[in-house]
């Protein structure tokens, strides 16, 4: 049976507010006040951050701070890889979501000839480019990494060629090439997104799972169609972006969106994804306790991680045994 390895990333480059790096220290809180023994139960290791950059000047107003975003993803990629490597599971606590590219980044590098189905439970795509990007934040772009995309039918900006030098230098990162197809990519709740994701979703059929498609079908049956869809793939990786909450269960995250899952739809749901013998990876990502009052956010959080975890340990349990 494989055991657990927690790999905290407090990164929070890619967003555009302040706070995300706090995030697996509020949710230790949120432990400590349950009485749970959680964060003693598993190792655990911190990959570097480069959060102290946040103080310079941004040179790159279509990615924000690419540059220390590509050594921070170097260190999560390693982190990922070599837990693989010692026969562990990775379970990612990160700051903000950009940082599940260097989580994929390293899956990829480990299973360079598996294929990969990515399953992203999050308000919003993640799908664009420095070519596309309204705002500039990273933490919209880590899954046209994993795409290796542009999307320049939609092109709005022009990328200075410092930019473009990270950004390619991304997209290659742990796996030169693309790390999975758009068919082998599932979103659930997705619900905030702009014209250019919008246009690659339509173009691609990708599919998402609305919070209406949920509420009809519930969680096991969405679980189980998602799984479905990604029948041709060898292993899974499971993020789960706590935006992906209702905004009234979810004010401490940088971009919360109403209609969305309750905290018991949300730990229904990571329980049977988990169950899948193909997931080699879960990321739990964008918890703000500085947007946050009493610490809720944390507290809702960890009771989803607390699940998912039970969830992991039965997979590996049930894999064991058939061996």
């Amino acid at each position: 049976m494989k055991k657990i390895k927690l790999i905290e990333v407090r990164s929070e480059l890619g967003a555009g507010t302040r706070g995300a790096s706090m995030g697996i220290d509020a949710l230790r809180v949120a432990c400590w006040d349950k009485g749970s023994d959680y964060f003693k139960r598993f190792n655990s290791i911190s990959v570097p951050d480069l959060n102290y950059t946040l103080f310079d000047p941004d040179v790159f107003p279509n990615a924000h701070r690419i540059d220390s975003i590509l050594t921070v993803q170097k260190n999560i990629a390693r982190a990922v890889e070599q837990t693989i490597a010692q026969d562990m599971f990775p379970l990612v606590l990160a700051g903000d979501h950009s940082n599940a590219h260097g989580t994929i980044a390293g899956i990829k590098a480990a299973y360079p000839d598996k294929t990969l189905g990515v399953i992203w439970v999050d308000a919003h795509a993640d799908i664009h480019s420095p070519y596309t990007s309204p705002s500039g934040n990273v933490h919209g772009m880590p899954l046209a990494m994993a795409l290796n995309v542009d999307n320049l039918d939609r092109q709005i900006n022009d990328p200075a060629p410092e930019t473009v030098f990270f950004w390619n230098s991304l997209k290659k990162l742990g796996y030169d090439g693309p790390k999975l197809k758009p068919e082998h990519l599932v979103y659930i709740v997705v619900r905030d997104t702009e014209e250019p994701e919008d246009f690659f979703i339509k173009k691609y059929g990708i599919k998402n799972f609305t919070y209406a498609e949920f509420t009809q079908k519930g969680a096991e049956q969405v679980a189980r169609e998602a799984q479905e869809r990604l029948k041709d793939c060898d292993i899974i990786y499971v993020s789960f972006d706590v935006d992906s909450l209702d905004s009234k269960f979810s004010k401490g995250t940088g971009t919360p969106v109403e209609v969305g899952l309750t905290v018991q739809e949300a730990k229904d749901l990571n329980y049977y994804l988990l169950q899948d013998p193909r997931v080699v990876c879960y990321e739990m990502t964008e918890i703000n306790p500085t947007l946050d009052s009493e610490n809720t956010m944390a507290e809702n959080a960890f009771e989803i991680l607390e699940t998912a975890t039970e969830a992991i340990l039965q997979k590996e349990s049930k894999s064991t045994a058939i061996k």
